[in-house]
């Protein structure tokens, strides 16, 4: 008998969220577990349950997909995330993969289309639009060289992987011995290298060359 796939719910559209919950569990292997329009809430309750599947609205009031994959990755590593968006195209795409989703849908998918993604996550493929493909080439991105990774030090990255946690300032203070002012010398380090003048900016940034590189050596 298959696998009983726990599937959480993270979607600005209540009205959307109920649907796509009544489409999936009128398959005998899916159970939503959870429904929710709160990032914070999302991410505790991803915390606690590490569900098989989680569908993320890509436009969450508190903040774009983009920022949240990182922190779902590493909260729930073996999750698969299907990324719910407006937009198309196969640069979207590429940036959702590189940050950590298994799969991208549009938002005006059909319901068979949201079923035959989640079978193919299953099985251990993942299915994009024709019509995306025809709008472009893939773009193949080869391994970065040491001279193009960002040149931080380990302690600015322990830094930035706390933040992209969540953890607070003073927190990460406290850890590594050192004043809330010395944080805020580091953070300055770090958006120069990064080339970032916001909080978010850094964030993505960061994210996105962890997912797609397994260390970053200054």
């Amino acid at each position: 008998m298959p696998k009983v796939w726990r599937v959480v719910i993270m979607d600005s559209q209540p009205t959307r969220m109920l649907g796509t919950k009544l489409i999936l569990e009128e398959q005998a292997h899916l159970r939503v577990q959870g429904m929710v329009s709160s990032c914070a809430e999302g991410m505790q309750l991803i915390k606690e349950l590490k569900p098989e599947l989680i569908l993320l609205d890509d436009d969450l009031p508190e903040g774009r997909s983009e920022l949240l994959l990182g922190q779902i990755r590493y909260q729930s590593p073996e999750s698969e995330v299907i990324v719910y968006t407006d937009e198309e195209g196969l640069t979207v795409v590429h940036t959702m993969f590189s940050l950590g989703a298994s799969g991208v849908l549009s938002k005006q998918a059909t319901s068979s289309q949201l079923i035959l993604l989640i079978e193919g996550l299953r099985a251990g493929f993942t299915l994009l639009p024709l019509e995306w493909l025809r709008h472009g080439i893939w773009p193949i991105v080869g391994p970065m060289s040491k001279q193009e990774l960002f040149e931080l030090t380990e302690m600015e990255i322990f830094i930035m992987e706390r933040i992209v946690q969540g953890i607070t300032y003073d927190k990460i203070a406290l850890e590594i011995e050192v004043s809330r002012r010395s944080i805020d010398n580091y953070l300055r380090k770090i958006y120069v290298k990064l080339n970032v003048s916001t909080r978010a900016q850094a964030i993505e940034k960061f994210t996105l060359h962890s997912q797609m590189h397994s260390q970053i050596y200054a």
